[in-house]
């Protein structure tokens, strides 16, 4: 059921009081720690590679956002709790896993243990896996319920479509669910990051909504204000974890948009001859739409562009062309598949003797054969 208008607004900062008093019974400060060694604890590269392949089984087993969410809670938390020694650190990874998937997922969804322990080449066998379980309800108290980052993600992004109905009006093709999982994904990208654990997952939460909203709406300083009073957050805290969040999400690249268009830009240098009757690279006359116009130095004259090579006579011109072999080449690919397309390596000698004689036959057309295909004409993209 769907509450409207007031009854809305009551549950949703009920929820967030309930989230908020959870997340304060469980959060610690987080302390680094000082190895001695490599071998003595775990790193935070390590913690962090170990979340990035707990969130390939994720998908790999198309379990929900939630589970990962949890499990990298209840890893972070047995870490905090204990000093684990790196080798055993996928069994606690796949362990934290599997207890997160039986807690959120549907029973038709939970992997089975056998496959999973196969399948995630984790090297545990689920003997292992169940053995350090038990380790971890015990270190937990088994109390598995805690709200994590995404449970307020979820909770500030109704909050504000609630309070600013127009938050979407700029993206009219995406709706409100196809939003959040869009900060989702980032959510999930940031939590891979060890420098951001100095932060509780509300405020994690909190600052990657700052962020999208600050795109989406002019009074976006406002709304994010209102939640702050909400969650009793500091606002300091927020601009610092801002700032990191926004550092890590510029490497997160997005993924082309459906529908792309991919635009031909034709080469933009033609054959021309020089009077010592070499083949040199000059600018097209027609730049490409990606074109500023950059003058680029002459090529010298080697591989395809030096069809022939400086000529006293014909005779000498045809006759350097026909023998010339493909690994003398010292231009890249694209040039030598041209070469290899016309064939000419292994053209007829009486062929290359129309050519000589100008020396300024397109390439296209060399052989006495003619592209089945209309030449490329370039347009001015506006």
């Amino acid at each position: 059921m769907k509450f409207l208008g007031p009854l809305e607004s009551q549950r949703l900062s009920l929820l967030l009081e309930i989230a908020i008093c959870r997340e304060a019974q469980m959060w610690k400060v987080h302390v680094p720690r000082i190895q001695p060694n490599q071998d003595a604890g775990i790193s935070p590269t390590q913690r962090d590679e170990v979340i990035q392949w707990m969130a390939k089984l994720k998908c790999q087993f198309h379990l929900y956002p939630e589970t990962l969410a949890l499990a990298v809670s209840l890893l972070d938390r047995f870490l905090a709790a204990v000093k684990a020694r790196p080798k055993y650190l996928n069994c606690i990874a796949i362990s934290c896993f599997f207890l997160a998937s039986k807690t959120t997922e549907e029973d038709e969804r939970i992997p089975v243990l056998k496959v999973l322990a196969r399948d995630s080449f984790c090297g545990c066998s689920p003997a292992e896996i169940r053995r350090m379980e038990k380790i971890i309800l015990d270190k937990l108290n088994w109390d598995l319920h805690t709200a994590t980052p995404l449970d307020f993600l979820h909770i500030f992004h109704a909050v504000a479509l609630s309070t600013r109905p127009q938050l979407l009006t700029t993206l009219p093709k995406v709706n409100p669910s196809q939003h959040v999982a869009l900060l989702t994904k980032q959510l999930l990208h940031c939590l891979a990051c060890y420098q951001l654990l100095q932060f509780k997952g509300s405020m994690l939460a909190l600052a990657i909504i700052s962020l999208e909203v600050e795109k989406l709406i002019p009074d976006w300083l406002a709304l994010i204000i209102e939640l702050l009073q909400k969650a009793q957050m500091d606002s300091s805290q927020l601009i610092h974890c801002r700032e990191l969040v926004a550092q890590h999400l510029s490497a997160l690249q997005p993924s082309l948009p459906p529908n792309s268009v991919y635009i031909y830009s034709p080469l933009k240098h033609n054959l021309v001859t020089c009077h010592a009757g070499v083949f040199r690279f000059h600018p097209s006359s027609v730049p490409g739409p990606d074109s500023k116009d950059k003058r680029k130095p002459e090529v010298p004259n080697k591989g395809v562009t030096a069809l022939c090579q400086r000529r006293a006579a014909p005779s000498r011109c045809k006759q350097a062309t026909a023998k010339r072999k493909v690994e003398e080449m010292e231009v890249d690919d694209f040039y030598d598949g041209i070469k290899r397309l016309y064939n000419e390596e292994n053209a007829p000698e009486g062929v290359l003797e129309k050519a000589t004689p100008a020396c300024s036959t397109d390439v296209s057309r060399q052989g006495g054969s003619v592209s089945p295909c209309p030449p490329l004409q370039p347009i001015s993209v506006m």
